[in-house]
Parts: C-alpha cells; sequence; structure tokens
C-alpha cells in the first residue's frame, strides 16, 4: 500500500478528471451528473454505436436536470469519448465503473482500469450486487477499489453507497465520501460488506411482500402500488423507518412506540409472505403492469418521476437552507 498519501491528500490534488467507464444507463446518468458538477468528463466504451447513445443519453438527463439549452450544448462540447480503456482513465483522478454486472468482467475489468490509471485515482464500481472484495483481488493498488452505487435515475437520486472490501484503505472511503458529497450528492457510508447492499435489500424486502400480496390477491398490483406511493412512500421521502418509528411513538418516542405498537409488528413481521418467483407469478406481474400503463404509458409514468423528484430534491434542499424559518 504505498503512496498511500496521494489518497489521503485531497486538498492539494483536487478531483477534476473523471472518467465514465461503460455507457449504460448508469454510466450515462453519471456522465450527465459530473458534467452538470463542471467537471472534466472522459467516457469509455467499446460497444459500437456508444458515443451516439452516449451522447443523446447524457443530453436527456441534463434536460431532467432542467439545464437550458445553451448549457446541455456546453456540457456536450466538453465531453470526451474514448473507446479505448487505457488512454482514457490514463489521466483520471476518478474512474466510475460501470461494466456488466459479472463476477468475472468486474474483476478483469477493475484489474484493467487499476493498471492504466495513475496511482492517485480512486476506481470506484456502481455494481448493484457485487463485493468490492471479490473484484479488486486482481488490482494493482486494490486499497483504492471502493463502491459507489447509485440509484436510477443518476442525476435526481441523491443516494450513494460506500463500501470498501478486504484491501480497501480507510482513505479511500473518506475520499469517496467527500467527492460525492462535493457534487452534490448524500452517500452513506456501509460498516461491512453485504449482499445487494443496503438500498437494495431494503427495496428487495419490500418487494417480497409486494409479490406475496398480488399472489394471495390481496390487492390489484395497481393498488399495491398506490398503497406505497400515496402512503409510506411519501414519508420515507423525509424520514426513514427508524425516525418515522420514533415520530410513531409522539413525545415519548421509539420506546412508547414500542409499548404500543411492537406486539402488532411483531405479528406482521411472521405473517409476512416468502413467496417463490415462478414462471407463473411472473407472468401475473407482468399482465398486471401491462394493465396499469395501458392506461398511463411508461413515457409518462417516467415523466412523472423526473417531475416528483426534482420537487422532493427542491423542497429538502429549501428545508435545509432555511431550517428554523420553517413550521
Amino acid at each position: 500500500m504505498s503512496e498511500l498519501g496521494d489518497l489521503h491528500d485531497t486538498s492539494e490534488r483536487p478531483i477534476d478528471r473523471v472518467t465514465v467507464v461503460g455507457c449504460g444507463i448508469v454510466g450515462i446518468g453519471w456522465a450527465a451528473t459530473f458534467l452538470a458538477g463542471n467537471l472534466q468528463v472522459t467516457c469509455v466504451d467499446p460497444a459500437a454505436g456508444a458515443e451516439a447513445r452516449l451522447r443523446d443519453g447524457v443530453a436527456a438527463d441534463l434536460r431532467l436536470l432542467r439545464l437550458d439549452r445553451a448549457r446541455i450544448d456546453e456540457a456536450l462540447d466538453t465531453l470526451r469519448f474514448e473507446p479505448d480503456l487505457a488512454k482514457g482513465v490514463r489521466d483520471a483522478d476518478w474512474v466510475q465503473e460501470n461494466g456488466p454486472e459479472t463476477d468475472t468482467i468486474k474483476r478483469q475489468l477493475i484489474a484493467a482500469i487499476s493498471r492504466a490509471a495513475p496511482d492517485h485515482a480512486v476506481i470506484a464500481s456502481s455494481t448493484s450486487s457485487i463485493t468490492v472484495s471479490a473484484m479488486q483481488a486482481d488490482a494493482v493498488r486494490p486499497e483504492r477499489v471502493v463502491l459507489g452505487h447509485p440509484f436510477i435515475p443518476v442525476p435526481l437520486m441523491a443516494l450513494v453507497e460506500v463500501v470498501g472490501g478486504d484491501l480497501t484503505a480507510p482513505a479511500a472511503i473518506d475520499r469517496a465520501i467527500a467527492f460525492y458529497r462535493s457534487i452534490g450528492k448524500s452517500p452513506i457510508r456501509l460498516k461491512r460488506e453485504a449482499p445487494g447492499h443496503v438500498a437494495n435489500r431494503l427495496q428487495a424486502a419490500l418487494m417480497r411482500e409486494a409479490f406475496h400480496l398480488l399472489q394471495e390477491g390481496v390487492a390489484s398490483a395497481e393498488d399495491i402500488d398506490l398503497a406505497l406511493t400515496e402512503g409510506p412512500g411519501q414519508r420515507w421521502a423525509v424520514s426513514g423507518p427508524f425516525v418515522s418509528h420514533h415520530l410513531a411513538g409522539g413525545e415519548g418516542g421509539a420506546r412508547r412506540a414500542f409499548e404500543h405498537l411492537g406486539p402488532a409488528l411483531q405479528a406482521m413481521w411472521e405473517n409476512l409472505g416468502a413467496p417463490k418467483l415462478t414462471a407463473e407469478l411472473q407472468q401475473k406481474v407482468i399482465d398486471e403492469i401491462a394493465q396499469g400503463l395501458a392506461v398511463r404509458g411508461s413515457h409518462e409514468r417516467a415523466a412523472e418521476r423526473a417531475h416528483v423528484l426534482r420537487a422532493i430534491r427542491h423542497a429538502k434542499k429549501t428545508f435545509k437552507e432555511g431550517w428554523g424559518d420553517n413550521d
């Protein structure tokens, strides 16, 4: 772990040059986010037609951020595309990897990036399920490899999950947290690795029960979605399960909530479903989604999601800035 000072020294070596490896939906989202943060961005993808898809996607994602036409054109002019990995990462201060979600490919890709990137560059993976420990095993200076897992749509979602692997230096994790905060994200620091990290595990638990309720005929897919979006989903955008539990107890806080709601919560836990993702259940989900999309299509739903996410971002930002002046 030589030259760890490079990782510690964030003030004298600012992150200006960012390389995005892999230009699918996540990579495109990261590229737009970095460009909106006035960083120098290079994107790497060897696939045929990747540059055209990248530029179209980045323009669309920058529109999600409500950038005007002139600002979008300026960002696209500065965006550099390079199909060759080694050339694309050789001047990077930060590399955001978004390759295929396969253990072997991730391990090979991280190793290749590490051989070509400067020693001071942190290498962050957007992987949603593979551990850093598995990916960094063949890397040069594996202590700089971290997880930087975002949520889609990347430009509008603030969450980034950060954790290191067995060989990651604490300084690399610190630098990742500081960097993501500097571009307006809300990074969380995992204390240890877990398959699927934190947010996807929470999401998977909720989806399991949603699929169970649909399978058991308790409610339609549309109404199960509404139960979340018009119920706890709105509350969770502000206060997660722990703070919400505390607030449910009123003046008595979490202790009072346990006294009143603890037995009911335990009973519900014991009654939660554990469905098998059979072909029949998958088809039922697909059919019910299709029924809902027949009324309001995917484009309209995506536009609504972007509009509401922007409103939530704005509301949370203005509240934090003016906290104390609010009711």
